[in-house]
């Protein structure tokens, strides 16, 4: 639709009813969270009827509960455009962009919206709270450019952390993860128990000087009769981990398993799942891996929870320690020289081969473009070509760019996550692309399945094992969040 549709577009009667009908619809499934429906409606009034902002805003907001942060720009750009005077148009589009951690542009909607609505308390709570991070922001790029060699695990002394005498919890075995240790660290986490904090900074520190060695691109070999298993997002949902392991077995040797990023964030349970996914890397190096995904960066673990739960359960500094941490973790793995797994998806240039794959300088934040960027935001879509990405950041690739990439690199198929799907995985591409998501019932609304892949290495073929959510604790979603996220409502 283009710009002037506002004032070229003459709408039936008919047209008015159908739109409105579709709105209400549309908000009754919103308010049952069932956000894709609800997608689907608000498009339809927006067919019927697009002069409309408020159809625009209302998809907007259905958007930013999928994570598809370009669309919601986009529709709250629209409605704006639309209708200088609907004033959701301008919250939507700031929250769109601080999801993208382009803090300064969402500072320019909300300084607007108390221009325009003086005395609106909300609006100016807003601005503030986004001007300091903002200000933050600028003040913690100067610091990093005075001192660029600041490194937080140098300046971490665990001869001064002492075990206090009642602590009862778990303890590393001459500093070492044991399976002992692991059994019991699983147990004190269901029982909503805290790890003690030297021998959480001992695992950080262990688990980073791994990390540090390792390619962006790990090949990984499986035996013909040997099982492996690939999990998609967690998302702090450590009850739900705790299922998988009852489902398909403990972490072993003989047992390994590939998670494939997004360990947290969203969930309440984000520090312990962290601690016993990379508990599990220490005691099997070689049986148990794990990719990054686009939630293990700075800024999504300020918007979504995992900083704010591990300063309440830990300290600022070990924040800053995850980062650190998270900037190493591999980007890829490539299994059997046959499937390659990644958290997002393909990209933007035909011509990506495995060797740069595992060459990129990861020791990073995402950058917003870039094989790096795809790696760890990147979706497909069911239509050929490529397309600006639903996310904003990142791209989306079809049929004919998959099967070009394997074709390259001598590949068979691909595994990604980063999407909810409603079985818990989805086969795309004529079987090329599979999505594969470990979060149940994700974010505590979205009423979907979770899904683990199982293959061997005599086939390679997945098999797909599938699971509801489990009960957990009443701890609300996004407790330990930052401020920012009051700034997304």
């Amino acid at each position: 639709m283009d710009s002037e549709v506002k004032e070229n577009c003459v709408v039936s009667p008919e047209n008015i009813e159908n739109g409105e009908r579709f709105k209400s619809e549309a908000n009754e499934f919103f308010k049952k969270q069932n956000y894709f429906a609800a997608i689907k409606l608000y498009t339809q009034a927006i067919e019927a009827n697009p002069t409309v902002a408020i159809y625009y805003g209302n998809r907007s907001f259905a958007y930013l509960k999928t994570e598809c942060f370009g669309y919601a720009l986009a529709d709250a750009s629209k409605a704006i455009e639309l209708d200088k005077t609907y004033v959701k148009g301008f919250y939507r589009r700031a929250a769109a962009h601080m999801s993208l951690g382009k803090f300064k542009e969402a500072l320019k909607d909300y300084e607007y919206v108390t221009k325009v609505r003086p005395n609106d308390k909300d609006a100016k709570t807003k601005y503030t709270e986004c001007n300091k991070i903002v200000k933050k922001i600028a003040f913690e790029k100067a610091i990093s450019v005075e001192d660029t060699k600041k490194n937080i695990a140098s300046t971490i002394n665990l001869d001064a952390m002492t075990i206090e005498n009642e602590y009862t919890g778990p303890e590393l075995e001459d500093g070492k993860v044991t399976l002992n240790f692991m059994k019991e660290l699983m147990e004190l986490y269901k029982n909503q128990g805290k790890l003690h904090r030297k021998y959480a900074y001992k695992i950080l520190l262990d688990v980073k000087a791994y990390f540090m060695k390792q390619s962006s691109l790990i090949d990984v070999e499986i035996g013909s009769e040997n099982k492996f298993t690939v999990c998609g997002d967690i998302h702090g949902q450590f009850y739900d981990l705790m299922n998988i392991f009852n489902l398909n077995g403990l972490p072993s040797e003989s047992n390994p398993y590939l998670f494939n990023g997004d360990f947290v964030d969203r969930g309440s349970f984000s520090v312990e799942c962290i601690f016993t996914l990379f508990g599990f890397k220490l005691l099997y190096p070689d049986h148990f891996y794990m990719s990054r995904g686009n939630h293990e960066s700075a800024t999504m673990n300020q918007m979504y929870g995992f900083d704010g739960e591990v300063k309440a359960k830990y300290t600022a500094q070990m924040a800053e320690l995850f980062t650190e941490v998270y900037n190493w973790l591999p980007l890829a793995h490539c299994l059997n020289k046959r499937v390659l797994v990644m958290h997002g998806g393909l990209f933007s240039r035909d011509d990506v081969t495995l060797n740069e794959i595992s060459k990129i300088d990861r020791n990073r934040q995402p950058p917003e473009d870039g094989p790096m960027c795809e790696l760890l935001w990147s979706d497909p879509q069911p239509q050929n070509g490529r397309a600006p990405s639903k996310r904003g950041v990142g791209c989306q690739f079809g049929p004919d760019v998959t099967k070009k990439f394997l074709e390259i690199n001598n590949l068979d198929y691909i595994i990604r996550s980063h999407e909810v799907k409603n079985n818990g995985y989805e086969v795309a591409h004529d079987g090329k692309c599979i999505t594969v998501f470990s979060a149940p019932n994700y974010c505590d609304t979205m009423g979907n399945q979770g899904a683990f892949i199982t293959l061997y290495g005599k086939d390679m073929e997945p098999k797909f094992t599938t699971y509801e959510a489990v009960p957990h604790p009443n701890v609300q979603p996004m407790a330990y969040a930052h401020s920012l996220l009051s700034l997304m409502c």
